[in-house]
């Protein structure tokens, strides 16, 4: 996808325009495509269009490699967008031509404060235990008062008497005083912007209507509003954004979601844990998010469905159990071409998709994820000998031989491979000889198999087809 320096995505009246800004320091976290999510479904709710901005600015810690999972990871989850990508890095030069404005209109100030000058006063509320935060001792001064040359950074005017509230839609109003406040660097001393002003020239810029993003922004939100403010007085055009913060996702324990409970880049779930994009969007979907008691929500419906009213305000707990129980129904509703496609790609060369395909409807009926459903096709790809898990080797002791010996001489005549017939004629000889079918069936499957967990035994002599499913009988037979 190409970048856009230079942007006209303008909001018309009415129209809502939603956005996703990652920053490419990592993968696409679970939470941050949860974001991604909600913002993509507003806008598709309301008719509107949703925008991907790429907030590389970290030179250091933005790489390439996170830029492409992220957008890998988008598209696999079916989150399209509606222009493309806009890099941030790109837009520098539009960030500081809006701080000089700023600051020619009396809305910012050059602060001359040096390091050290900052440290010294960082120590002094340290030691009077007061907040920490700059005491403003440039605002009012006559920046003729600095050396000649010094270098100077750009301070945001911030209003510091009253209050100010936010109608947020998921938080409802929330009221910060003023005076808490600080004037922030807009502007650094080598002429680069900061990124609480980068984000909101571009959000101005590409026309954004709702910024929806987790509630760990929220403070951002009052300390932004004041430049979009400013910048309205200054020029107009430059509305409040509708806010609607996102309570974060904790753990199934109730604790910050880390690693150990499963936040990984969405890749992870893709590749390691075998998961399918329509499961984790579902999942995601409902993770802060309700619509009654409903726990399986196609894409159409959540479209239609989404609203921030039905976003909640406490914190939701990720669950990967429940996110495998999801995926189990989806993987039961999938078409069996693809999943063979999916299942074939693991497994490797060995794979036969039409074979795959033929079995998919008996091995994907109680597996959770694709692993599940490439172990469960594992005896149609083994090559004789069949190598016996211990509990198979179990099975195959005592009389089995002698067992296998009858089933394999009485499937030799059989002359209809269906699993109707064979499960016919297995009955027939188990009451011949006395035996439960049980007694037949277990060894047959780690015979047929090296398991004794599989697929229904009489599917699994179907799949095999007759002449591969003799001889691994004959192969344990006395």
């Amino acid at each position: 996808m190409a970048s856009e320096s230079s942007i006209s995505h303008a909001a018309t009246p009415s129209e809502v325009v939603t956005r996703f800004a990652p920053s490419p320091t990592g993968f696409l976290h679970i939470g941050g495509a949860r974001t991604a999510l909600f913002n993509w479904l507003y806008a598709r709710h309301h008719g509107g269009r949703t925008l991907l901005r790429i907030e590389d600015t970290d030179a250091k810690r933005s790489n390439q490699d996170a830029i492409d999972a992220i957008i890998d990871g988008l598209a696999w989850l079916g989150l399209d967008y509606d222009a493309p990508p806009v890099f941030q890095s790109d837009r520098a030069e539009r960030h500081a031509e809006v701080a000089l404005r700023l600051l020619a209109a009396g809305h910012a100030y050059k602060c001359f404060a040096t390091p050290e000058d900052l440290e010294a006063m960082r120590a002094e509320q340290r030691a009077n235990k007061q907040p920490m935060r700059y005491d403003g001792r440039w605002r009012d001064r006559d920046p003729s008062q600095a050396p000649e040359g010094a270098p100077f950074t750009v301070r945001l005017k911030t209003p510091n008497e009253g209050e100010t509230t936010i109608p947020d839609q998921v938080q409802g109003d929330v009221t910060v005083r003023n005076a808490e406040l600080d004037d922030y660097i807009i502007l650094r001393a080598d002429g680069t912007p900061t990124y609480m002003l980068a984000v909101v020239v571009d959000d101005h810029d590409m026309g954004v209507t709702h910024v929806i993003r987790g509630d760990d922004h929220l403070n951002n939100a009052f300390r932004q509003l004041p430049i979009i403010r400013a910048m309205n007085e200054i020029e107009g055009g430059w509305p409040d954004p509708v806010y609607a913060h996102i309570p974060l996702i904790h753990g199934s324990d109730g604790a910050k979601l880390s690693k150990r409970h499963g936040a990984l880049g969405v890749e992870a779930y893709r590749d390691e844990f075998g998961i399918l994009p329509e499961a984790l969007f579902n999942y995601l979907l409902r993770l802060g998010w309700g619509h009654g008691d409903r726990e399986e929500i196609t894409r159409a419906e959540a479209v239609e469905l989404f609203d921030l009213a039905g976003v909640g305000k406490s914190p939701s707990r990720f669950d990967i159990k429940k996110l495998e129980n999801l995926n189990g129904h989806y993987l039961r509703e999938a078409d069996d071409a693809r999943l063979a496609a999916l299942v074939a790609a693991r497994i490797g060369e060995t794979a036969d998709e039409t074979l795959l395909t033929r079995a998919m409807p008996v091995l994907k009926v109680r597996a959770k994820n694709l692993d599940e459903i490439v172990e469960g096709a594992g005896f149609l790809f083994a090559q004789r000998p069949l190598e016996m898990t211990e509990k198979a080797a179990q099975l195959l002791a005592g009389n089995a031989p002698d067992i296998l010996r009858m089933v394999h001489d009485r499937f030799t005549g059989e002359n209809d491979w269906t699993s109707e017939a064979l499960e016919a004629t297995t009955k027939a000889l188990a009451e011949e000889q006395g035996l439960g079918l049980g007694k037949l069936a277990q060894p047959m499957r780690a015979a047929l198999t090296g398991t004794t967990t599989s697929p229904g035994i009489f599917d699994v002599l179907v799949l095999l087809g007759r002449d591969e499913a003799l001889a691994r009988l004959n192969a344990q037979a006395a």
